[in-house]
């Protein structure tokens, strides 16, 4: 595993000690001009989020650190919680002042269950050092972090069902409107940011937007953490700024010659060699940070089956199209491995990945048939010449 330059250079609280001097609004105008987007794969403006939330009427909020990390592929936050937890929990602690929240939640994935004493280690010696707590270093502020276990469901990474998950309830993606950021946990304003999105949110308050804008693309500032795995003689955990292309990236890892590369993790998009030129970045190829390197001997349906696998295990089932659309997609894949599953079929599965991804209720169900779609398309003669092999 790779060191994290950016991470590695910080200051400890420095990012905390310039939002101390600031007052709520200059703290997310500050997030705000760095281009700050959230860092789970959504890509959502973090300081719009925050601003809503900050600009919610309520008794109480809370600032919630989705480290409920379960796509496939993906483990840089766990990288990130073991090297530097510190940080994660100065970016909570900037969000509680920005959004005037008291209350923080680390919702910690169920197989991590080994990080939960050394993170709550690091809570402790925060506390010890008034960094948590009430009068944080001597000021106004108060706020204070408790870790949340999960129970190991992977759709708990969807915002709403971590909420359900952390009230008590089976973990079910919600309706929305209301949004957290209004109605989120017990009813009161909630801001749910990645991992790596608060640890990021501490390096900007330390070094300021320009420095972050001064990496990236003019869309998609800033440096990103990548998971890499795989076909590659390197993986590990990168960094690297956003608007590198796939084969800048996968000259870096030791994947030259790779047959296609997944990005985004299982629910991602899978690229093939001819478009390693484009840019990882939220205006091409949008990720939360897993790249998957294929080689040029990997059978892509087989892939395709482990990810469906995946999908139809994990699914909630409160959806139809998710629900059934996953299996029917899986049996689609075994029908090609098998010969049995004609061109007019194929185009019928594309057809209901398409809606999959419009009708789904959550994320899970309208990213699964991604990687579906994207090896059909890419990959279209190799599975038809299987199927013409056996014919």
């Amino acid at each position: 595993m790779t060191a994290i330059p950016t991470y590695s250079a910080q200051v400890p609280e420095a990012g905390l000690k310039a939002a101390l001097a600031l007052d709520r609004p200059r703290i997310i105008n500050e997030i705000s001009a760095s281009g700050l987007k959230g860092r789970g794969g959504a890509g959502f403006p973090t300081g719009v989020k925050w601003n809503f939330a900050g600009a919610a009427q309520a008794e109480r909020k809370f600032i919630i650190c989705n480290a409920d990390e379960g796509e496939p592929g993906t483990f840089k936050d766990r990288a990130i919680l073991m090297e530097h937890p510190d940080l994660v929990f100065e970016g909570m602690t900037i969000a509680g002042k920005a959004v005037g929240a008291r209350e923080g939640i680390l919702f910690l994935r169920g197989e991590y269950a080994y990080l939960r004493g050394p993170l709550e280690a690091a809570l402790a010696r925060r506390r010890e050092r008034h960094l948590l707590g009430q009068g944080i270093l001597g000021s106004p502020l108060s706020f204070d972090i408790r870790v949340f276990m999960g129970a190991g469901a992977y759709i708990c990474g969807e915002e709403t069902a971590l909420i359900e998950c952390l009230e008590g309830f089976r973990g079910e993606p919600r309706n929305r409107p209301p949004f957290p950021v209004n109605t989120g946990y017990l009813g009161f304003p909630s801001v749910v940011n990645n991992v790596e999105t608060l640890a990021w949110a501490a390096c900007i308050l330390a070094n300021g937007a320009p420095w972050f804008r001064a990496m990236g693309t003019e869309k998609s500032s800033g440096r990103k953490i990548f998971s890499v795995s795989g076909d590659c003689r390197r993986p590990g955990v990168y960094e690297f700024p956003l608007g590198i292309t796939v084969s800048q990236l996968l000259a870096e890892v030791g994947g030259e010659g790779a047959k296609a590369a997944q990005i985004g993790g299982a629910s991602g998009q899978c690229v093939p060699a001819k478009d390693f030129g484009r840019s990882i970045a939220f205006e091409d190829i949008a990720t939360g940070g897993s790249v998957i390197v294929f080689g040029p001997d990997r059978d892509m349906l087989e892939v395709l089956h482990n990810f469906l696998e995946f999908f139809v295990d994990e699914s909630c089932g409160q959806c139809t199209p998710c629900r059934c659309g996953n299996r029917k997609l899986l049996e689609g894949v075994e029908l090609l491995q098998e010969g049995r599953c004609s061109m007019a079929y194929l185009n019928e599965l594309c057809a209901l990945g398409e809606t999959m991804k419009l009708a789904s209720k959550c994320g899970l169900g309208q990213s699964s048939p991604c990687a579906f779609l994207s090896v059909v398309e890419h990959f279209r003669e190799e599975i038809m010449g299987r199927i013409l092999s056996r014919a």
